[in-house]
């Protein structure tokens, strides 16, 4: 897979340095392409860079993070935003779930929860790659897509690599490869992300029981359940659930 591009808008000098110094982009398979201060220069460096990510602060300078994001999707709608303010309030998170941003993460930015953002979002775009694309395929990228409509369709079931393996008849090893090469993050990193992302729209969604949304996620056992979600998320299902629907 190839890398990332990565683009860094913050009015902050440091913020921007910081990401660049303190996150190993290299070992996330991306790499900073460019910077913007304001929010006509973000605009700009866009058209010109494309990036695939834009790292986005919402108070800047001229226009604010939010309204770039609205104007760049009309003509870079696959550009990924992830937005990192120092603002924890539910009518900026509210705006960014209406322009479909990728995740909200507050400042000071804690760079093991960004490194799992951007895990998360490298599969996120594989998927709209897969879903998007009509051009004939190499067989190992027809493979990797074969398998991961597999894991989307039999997500509760217990899957693992060796299961896999007999299913497409492959060895684990070339499987295991393949994910590393063709989405850039390892099986079980790629599995975890699906299940977490399948349990949070059933939180959301419907009434049912934490033990039933960790069944449907592929959890057997409710507490190894709450635990990875804990892990993911920072919070357990329940609190997740009772945060969303009190600030609705």
């Amino acid at each position: 897979m190839k890398k990332l591009r990565v683009l860094l808008v913050d009015d902050e000098i440091m913020i921007r340095e910081g990401f660049k110094r303190l996150f190993d982009w290299e070992a996330h398979d991306c790499e900073v392409v460019g910077e913007a201060a304001d929010g006509m220069e973000a605009l700009a460096k866009i058209d010109a860079l494309r990036p695939d990510i834009a790292i986005m602060d919402i108070n800047i300078p001229i226009m604010s993070g939010l309204k770039v994001i609205q104007l760049a999707r009309i003509k870079h709608p696959n550009t990924a935003f992830v937005i990192v303010s120092g603002y924890d309030d539910f009518s900026y998170c509210r705006e960014a779930l209406r322009l479909q941003i990728t995740d909200y993460i507050l400042k000071p930015v804690n760079y093991e929860e960004f490194g799992a953002c951007i895990d998360s979002l490298k599969i996120s775009l594989f998927q709209q790659r897969v879903s998007a694309t009509a051009e004939p395929e190499q067989q190992d990228q027809r493979t990797i897509h074969g398998i991961t409509r597999y894991l989307q369709e039999h997500l509760a079931e217990d899957v693992s690599l060796s299961v896999l393996a007999e299913q497409f008849h492959l060895s684990a090893p070339y499987i295991s490869q393949l994910f590393k090469s063709e989405i850039g993050v390892n099986f079980l990193a790629y599995l975890t992300s699906i299940r977490m992302e399948q349990a949070k729209q059933l939180l959301l969604t419907t009434s049912l029981s934490i033990t039933e949304v960790s069944a449907r996620a592929g959890y057997a056992d409710y507490r190894v359940f709450t635990k990875a979600f804990k892990k993911a998320e920072g919070i357990t299902p329940s609190q997740y659930r009772r945060d969303f629907l009190e600030k609705a």
